[in-house]
């Protein structure tokens, strides 16, 4: 008689992770190269209570069967890496991907990570990082007296010199992978690779189905807002539903329990 509360149960749990996953895309909705999640349910166990094919007489059997089912639940959020727009900013070390791919960027501990936020800016050193301080990878140094910074569709990056020279500073290559939706979000606008994404496999921007690259633009979130909001109402619909199941059972319960009175 309780299976109805612990279904429902899931329900609650599975709409309120749902709900979760839409706030995180909404907060996210001015962070550079974020790319929004998607959440996937699945039906749980089912209990048969009555096999479908089962024969209900010499020649004759019963067409379906006798099922029900255990309730939710989550099994997986997926990141949509569909491109976003493109802002304009003017800032020469910025660099929106347009079309696949990811900037390799080298974390604290020495190991790789990925990222489509392209607003890089120079340290002290003259590299080439991120807003927290991560090196893009391989390097590019800009001389200290360079005047002017270009960075082609191809990830050529040309440094012009006070005295109007030109010297290639560096080359900016892009990752793909297999199965980019299988990478882990780090935070800090980074992804890692894992046995589900594949191996990473590098190249210069165009090549192995990446993106070219576009000086003095980023790429914004892909969230769209108003489809957000609209899962927002439907997860929250549905979280009211399952708790007025819950309510319907217990309504059944208290009754049942008063027929001995």
């Amino acid at each position: 008689m309780t299976r109805a509360l612990y279904t429902s149960a899931t329900g609650l749990s599975a709409m309120q992770f749902y709900t979760d996953v839409i706030a995180n895309n909404l907060a996210n909705v001015n962070t550079t190269g974020f790319k929004r999640s998607r959440t996937h349910f699945e039906d749980l166990l089912y209990q048969t209570l009555h096999l479908a094919g089962t024969p209900s007489s010499v020649s004759t059997q019963v067409p379906s069967g006798v099922q029900v089912g255990h309730g939710t639940n989550v099994v997986s959020t997926e990141k949509i890496f569909t491109q976003g727009s493109f802002r304009l900013t003017e800032n020469q070390f910025n660099v929106a991907i347009e079309g696949g791919g990811f900037f390799q960027i080298q974390l604290p501990d020495g190991s790789m990570a990925y990222s489509r936020d392209g607003s890089f800016e120079r340290d002290s050193n003259g590299q080439i990082v991120t807003h927290s301080g991560f090196i893009l990878q391989p390097p590019v140094t800009i001389a200290p007296d360079a005047v002017n910074v270009e960075i082609n569709a191809e990830g050529v990056v040309t440094q012009q010199m006070p005295d109007g020279t030109l010297q290639q500073a560096g080359q900016i290559q892009l990752t793909n992978f297999i199965n980019p939706a299988g990478l882990q979000s780090l935070g800090s606008n980074t992804f890692r690779e894992t046995a589900a994404s594949g191996p990473a496999i590098t190249g210069n921007p165009g090549q192995n189905g990446t993106g070219y690259l576009r000086q003095g633009y980023v790429e914004i979130s892909n969230v769209n807002v108003a489809e957000e909001l609209i899962d927002l109402i439907v997860a929250q619909r549905a979280y009211e539903v399952n708790s007025k199941s819950i309510q319907t059972q217990d309504s059944i319960l208290a009754t049942a329990s008063n027929l001995k009175r």
